[in-house]
């Protein structure tokens, strides 16, 4: 499986758009709010480990020199065209 942040960026839209349905009552709107927190909960790890990883070579190229023009893996798909 591969994903992106843009992929995580439509999963969290998705899930706004099934939260915001009307016709939801009762065992299935709370299914589906748990279902909110999990999304939430997971997607709060993978932007925290985004935001270690840009950290630390924000640090490594600060103390140790280093080409700032490289993108972690993480993020390539996110910001970059593909094939570059």
């Amino acid at each position: 499986m591969k994903n992106s942040l843009g992929d995580l960026n439509n999963h969290l839209f998705a899930q706004l758009e099934r939260l915001g349905d009307e016709e939801l009552k009762g065992e299935q709107l709370v299914e589906e709010i748990d279902r909110a927190k999990a999304i939430t909960q997971v997607s709060t790890q993978i932007i925290a480990n985004g935001k270690l990883v840009l950290d630390a070579m924000k640090i490594q190229d600060e103390y140790l020199g280093g080409d700032s023009k490289r993108m972690p893996a993480m993020l390539r798909e996110t910001f970059l065209p593909t094939g570059e």
